[in-house]
């Protein structure tokens, strides 16, 4: 079984198992990552095109994120408020008693 070398933030280099780590490669290249569990902790790491391949190869578990392509739009404008939120039901509610 294959072993993957890794970095703790608060254990330094640890050495895992194909099993103790799972690969998540998003849809976006930049936010893909790895993670494993140490010390109690999740520890998350960036993986670039290189690891994502180095760790497909080794076996780990893989999970696919696709990032739906609204969530990647340019936002513009203010935030919308609790009020804007108010505002819009209070909105809806005149237009079903309008309808009825």
């Amino acid at each position: 079984m294959s072993t993957i070398k890794a970095s703790c933030p608060i254990c330094g280099d640890v050495t895992l198992s194909v099993r103790d780590v799972k690969l998540v490669i998003n849809s976006v290249p930049d936010r893909s990552y790895y993670a494993f569990d140490c010390h109690g902790e999740r520890v998350v790491k960036p993986a670039g095109p290189e690891v994502v391949s180095k760790l497909k190869h080794t076996g780990v578990t893989l999970e696919h994120v696709i990032v739906p392509a609204e969530a990647l739009e340019e936002r513009w404008g203010p935030a919308l408020t609790p009020d804007d939120v108010l505002d819009f039901m209070n909105s809806l509610d005149a237009l079903d008693a309008e309808a009825a």
